[in-house]
């Protein structure tokens, strides 16, 4: 039952988020007006939206079914989770989610919108050097200390010591 309750609360979770960073790259796109990229980027763009997704989702899954929470840090998972795209990378929701809105911006042939993703990847290495891996230290102690170790922060990789 725990599983199926994170489970729901990862799908509203996710869709607010979605919606927010949607609109905001709208935003965007219309203050600093409709520069428009060629057709063709359409294609790429729902190649990354797709490839964003997919990543963003196999994250969610082994949140809910290994960490037993959601991506939020106010209902947080309880256990570490270093497996499924974890075990290649520490951040990889956080670089689907870049994909995604990368691809969201040249679906709709905006340079604004693509170039949006440079201060929110900014914006959020800030938060995860800040906040994010403090509370992960503080949480899960030595276990997430040599998963660290083991697993590159941004660049997807064969973890250390991988047998």
């Amino acid at each position: 039952m725990a599983r199926w309750l994170a489970a729901l609360r990862t799908l509203v979770y996710v869709a607010a988020f979605t919606w927010l960073w949607c609109w905001l790259e709208l935003a965007v796109r219309d203050a600093l007006g409709r520069a428009e990229l060629s057709p063709a980027w359409r294609l790429v763009g729902a190649a990354l939206m797709l490839a964003g997704g997919a990543m963003v989702a196999s994250c969610l899954l082994s949140f809910v079914m290994v960490g037993r929470g959601t991506p939020a840090p106010f209902d947080a998972p309880r256990r570490l989770v270093p497996t499924g795209p974890y075990r290649w990378v520490r951040n990889p929701m956080y670089l689907g989610s870049f994909g995604f809105l990368a691809g969201f911006g040249l679906w709709h042939r905006s340079l604004a919108m693509v170039l949006f993703v440079v201060p929110v990847a900014l914006a959020i290495h800030a938060f995860v050097l800040l906040y994010e891996e403090p509370t992960l230290r503080r949480r899960f102690g030595e276990e997430y200390g040599a998963y660290r170790s083991r697993v590159r922060r941004w660049i997807p990789g064969r973890p250390r010591g991988f047998s």
